[in-house]
């Protein structure tokens, strides 16, 4: 084996089957005896759930079970901080909150369970900015405060706004950034089952973080990480998209309380409102620099919407917190950093990690200057 890969071409050792069409993807997957689970999604941003009626649907015929958040064992999960139930059965927070699965022998039937569940909502305030997110007495989404984390850079011995009184010229700006979907080209998708020489809940899914999927789904479902096995087909597409949970933990749960494979696909729609995105921001920045072009001051608020659970917005809002300043040498600086809960789609990893949107402000920032 030639150990000179730099300065040649490689290969990647997948590359022929994917372009054949013998790769395979979770979507691609089945098993003798599967059954197909589709997802009551909320399909509302903010509301307390006064009752579930699943009556219906659990008399349709073919449908194997109707799982609720009272058959998840450990209902709640969360890449950093456990802030999201499995199974919502109090208060949905995002259009994408998952209410009930549905378990049927065909993936019509389960869907035809799915539109006879009833829910009782009682809708509440609805909060989607995060600038007003943060202000008192604004409605809380988790506990009394919607600031998720707090982030501080303090760099200078003097006030920043002495630094910038000092300054021969001074510029500031606004600068706001979009959600951005990652639209890879295989939605979310999934076979689970029980092995049968080893007893092991067997989740084969595309992902990104594979002892984490495995982590999460055996926290839920209160069992030791050795009775879960996680797998990687071929994965079409992530770019990030596919860091945090979408269909693992519930596609575990069906096939342990079943006993039976469970297959999952989510059309573009269900995808598109269940999985996370690229966080949007609001940048407001004011830097001042000598007429001989030294740097002297960066100030900047950095305001992210991590949207309505945590995933990996503090991570991610730790990159855009140290290059909001852009790869400039600076005498002071004084930022502060917020990652602010809303009732938007949450947002998570994307190529990049929270560093675009702080580079888009920085650069247009020294355009100025």
């Amino acid at each position: 084996m030639s150990l000179r890969a730099i300065g040649s071409s490689q290969s990647r050792y997948d590359a022929l089957d994917k372009v054949t069409g013998r790769a395979l993807y979770p979507g691609d997957l089945n098993l003798p005896g599967q059954a197909y689970m589709k997802i009551l999604f909320a399909g509302r941003p903010h509301a307390r759930i006064r009752s579930i009626d699943t009556s219906r649907a659990r008399a349709h015929p073919g449908v194997l079970a109707v799982f609720t958040a009272e058959d998840v064992p450990v209902n709640e999960y969360g890449l950093i901080i456990p802030d999201q139930p499995v199974l919502c059965g109090d208060v949905v927070r995002f259009v994408g909150d998952q209410v009930a699965l549905i378990v049927a022998e065909s993936e019509q039937t389960a869907a035809e369970a799915r539109s006879l569940i009833e829910v009782d909502y009682e809708d509440l305030p609805l909060v989607t900015d995060p600038v007003e997110a943060m202000q008192p007495g604004a409605y809380p989404i988790h506990g009394e405060s919607n600031i998720l984390v707090h982030k501080k850079i303090r760099m200078g011995d003097d006030p920043i706004d002495a630094y910038l009184a000092d300054a021969d010229v001074w510029v500031e700006g606004v600068y706001q950034t979009g959600m951005q979907e990652h639209a890879y080209l295989q939605p979310e998708a999934g076979l689970a089952w029980i092995d049968d020489q080893s007893g092991q809940i067997v989740v084969n899914v595309a992902g990104q973080w594979m002892h984490e999927d495995r982590k999460e789904i055996a926290h839920a479902l209160g069992m030791p990480e050795a009775r879960i096995r996680v797998e990687y087909s071929a994965i079409g597409g992530a770019f990030g998209g596919r860091e945090d949970m979408s269909v693992q933990i519930v596609l575990a749960l069906a096939a342990w309380r079943l006993n039976r494979p469970v297959k999952i696909i989510w059309s573009r729609e269900e995808s598109m409102i269940g999985h996370h995105k690229r966080h949007a921001y609001v940048i407001r920045t004011r830097w001042g620099a000598a007429w001989s072009g030294r740097l002297i001051a960066a100030w900047a608020e950095v305001i992210q919407d991590a949207g309505a659970y945590a995933y990996t917005s503090t991570k991610v809002l730790g990159n855009s917190h140290v290059c909001v300043t852009g790869p400039y040498e600076w005498e002071a600086a004084h930022i502060d950093s917020y990652s602010v809960y809303t009732n938007n789609v949450p947002g998570g990893a994307f190529r990049g990690f929270g560093a675009p949107q702080a580079h888009f402000a920085a650069e247009l920032q020294m355009n100025k200057l």
